[in-house]
C-alpha cells in the first residue's frame, strides 16, 4: 500500500474513533513540539507536524491508534497488520 493511501486510511480510522486529525505548523511554535494525542475542550485530537514525510506522519498516527481499541469498527487488512506491526510487545503477547 503507498504511503499516501495509507496515511488516509489511518486519518479514516482515527475520525471513526472520534479523534480529530489536525496537521499544523510546529515550526512556528518556536519550541519542540511534538506530534501526539491531546484533548482539547473534552474532544480528542491528534496535532501531526505537517512537515513531516507521509512516511512518517503514518508512524506518528499509527502508533497512536494502535493503541486503541479498534475491534468494534471495519479496519482493512492491510491496515490493522500496519497498525499491529506498530503494537508495542507487551500488548501483542496480551491478544
Amino acid at each position: 500500500m503507498k504511503h499516501e493511501t495509507l496515511y488516509q486510511m489511518l486519518r479514516e480510522l482515527a475520525e471513526k474513533l472520534d479523534i480529530t486529525v489536525s496537521e499544523q505548523n510546529f515550526r512556528s511554535t518556536g519550541t519542540a513540539a511534538r506530534s501526539g494525542l491531546c484533548i482539547v475542550r473534552g474532544k480528542r485530537m491528534f496535532l501531526l507536524d505537517k512537515h513531516l514525510p507521509v512516511r512518517r506522519k503514518n508512524e506518528a498516527l499509527g502508533e497512536c491508534l494502535a493503541e486503541m481499541a479498534v475491534d468494534q469498527v471495519f479496519v482493512l487488512p492491510a491496515v490493522r497488520e500496519y497498525l499491529d506491526r506498530l503494537r508495542p510487545a507487551a500488548q501483542r503477547r496480551d491478544t
